[in-house]
C-alpha cells in the first residue's frame, strides 16, 4: 500500500518494509494485477505488483544472478531454458548472458508488466529483449508447463512473485509436475523459495514438494535487501548436483556479474543449522 511519500509492504501483518517515493513513473491495472514502478531515493527504481515488492535497480542484479547462475553453471547442459514469470527482463538478460544457452523461451501472463519494464526499468532486460535466442510468449505458465508439445529443456527457472494473485498456481505440486514434465531427465528446475524465517511454511512447503516431485531439491540463501526479510533463498531440484559449478561456465559470465562467483556459488549452499535439521527430519 502507499501511504503519503511512503511505500509499505506488510508482512503477514508481522512486519512491514517502507521505502520513501520521490516520483511515481507508471500506475495501473492490467487485466492480471496492479503494476507500480516508483522511483525512491534508497533503492532506485522499483516495481511493485499488487502492493508486493518485486524488484529495484540497486540490488536486483543479487536476486536475478542468484536465481539463474546456480543452475545454469551446474546443469549438465544449458542449451534450451525456459522461464516462467520473469517479466521485468533481468532473469532472462542473466541467461542470455551465457554463451552456451542456444534458445530462451520466456512464458510470461502479463504483457503489461514487460512492457512497463521496457519503458521505466529498460536496464533489467537490456540486450535481452532484442536477442535472437529469446522467444517471449504471452500466456500462462501453468498451463504452458502443462499443455505444451515442445522439446524438453535442459534448465527451467521460476521467477514468480509470492504465491498470491496470478502467481499462486506456480507454487503447487500440479505446476512442478508440469514443469518436469518439460525437463530433460538429468536437468534441472530453479525457482525463488522465500524467506525461511518471514514465511517459515511457504520455504518447507516448497522443499518438501520440489523433493518429492523431482526426486532431490536443495535450497540455496542469500540477502535481497529490497525484501526485508533478512535471509532470502533459492531453490534448485533435479537429478544433477547443483552445488559445484562448471568451471568454463563461470569464467563465461564472472567478468559481467556484480555478485555471484564460483565461491559464492558454492558458500550459498551452506544451510543454516535450523534448516538443515528440519529438512532431514
Amino acid at each position: 500500500m502507499s501511504s503519503g511519500h511512503w511505500y509499505h509492504e506488510v508482512f503477514e501483518d508481522k512486519s512491514a518494509f517502507g521505502l520513501r517515493v520521490t516520483r511515481t513513473l507508471h500506475a495501473e491495472r492490467s487485466d492480471f494485477q496492479r503494476i507500480e514502478i516508483f522511483e525512491t531515493p534508497f533503492l532506485g527504481r522499483v516495481l511493485a505488483l499488487d502492493g508486493i515488492l518485486q524488484t529495484s535497480e540497486v540490488d536486483e542484479h543479487v536476486y536475478h544472478e542468484m536465481i539463474v547462475h546456480p543452475a545454469l553453471c551446474a546443469a549438465p547442459s544449458n542449451a534450451r531454458v525456459l522461464i516462467i514469470g520473469g517479466g521485468d527482463g533481468g532473469t532472462a538478460r542473466e541467461v542470455l548472458r551465457h554463451p552456451g544457452v542456444e534458445r530462451c523461451v520466456m512464458v510470461e501472463i502479463d504483457a503489461r508488466v514487460v512492457e512497463a519494464c521496457k519503458a521505466h526499468l529498460p536496464a533489467l532486460g537490456g540486450s535481452a529483449w532484442d536477442d535472437p535466442r529469446l522467444e517471449l510468449r504471452f500466456e500462462d505458465g501453468v498451463r504452458y508447463v502443462k499443455e505444451a508439445d515442445v522439446e524438453p529443456f535442459d534448465v527451467i527457472i521460476l521467477d514468480g512473485s509470492d504465491p498470491v494473485g496470478p502467481s499462486e498456481g506456480l507454487f503447487n505440486r500440479a505446476f512442478y509436475e508440469g514443469a518436469k514434465r518439460l525437463l530433460k531427465p538429468d536437468g534441472l528446475f530453479a525457482c525463488q523459495s522465500e524467506s525461511p524465517t518471514v514465511y517459515e511454511d511457504v520455504f518447507f512447503a516448497i522443499q518438501r514438494t520440489t523433493r518429492e516431485v523431482f526426486g532431490a531439491s536443495r535450497p540455496y540463501f542469500g540477502s535481497v535487501l529490497l525484501y526485508g526479510a533478512g535471509l532470502w533463498t533459492w531453490t534448485v531440484a533435479g537429478a544433477a548436483d547443483p552445488s559445484e559449478p562448471e568451471p568454463a561456465r563461470v569464467r563465461a559470465i564472472e567478468a559481467g556479474c556484480r555478485y555471484y562467483n564460483a565461491d559464492i556459488h558454492r558458500a550459498a549452499f551452506a544451510q543454516p543449522s535450523f534448516v538443515r535439521r528440519r529438512l532431514e527430519g
